[in-house]
């Protein structure tokens, strides 16, 4: 099995990052090279979760906050629409039920 390294889609960055020009579509030279393509992808996936993940936990208290304020005012929006609602046809309604 031809390692990476020393395949010519394999570049190695300044820093120790890899990049790779392989295409499981395209150009690969051996079948593992189908099973570390989709290693990468899956580490890929991962960590655009965890950040996701992070992001939400940052958010959270502030989403906590907002529903509270909404519950609060649809609750004042319908006490003060109490007073359009007759008492008669309350009386009404209650007897229906």
């Amino acid at each position: 099995m031809i390692q990476c390294k020393d395949c010519e889609f394999c570049q190695m960055a300044p820093d120790g990052r890899r990049a790779f020009k392989c295409d499981p579509f395209i150009n690969i030279k051996e079948p593992e090279c189908i099973a570390k393509w989709q290693l990468i992808r899956l580490d890929m996936l991962l960590v655009t979760y965890r950040s996701m993940q992070q992001w939400q936990e940052k958010i959270s208290p502030l989403q906590d906050k907002i529903f509270k304020y909404m519950e609060r005012e649809m609750g004042d929006i319908d006490e003060s629409d109490k007073w359009k609602v007759d008492e008669d046809e309350k009386n009404e309604d209650d007897k229906i039920v």
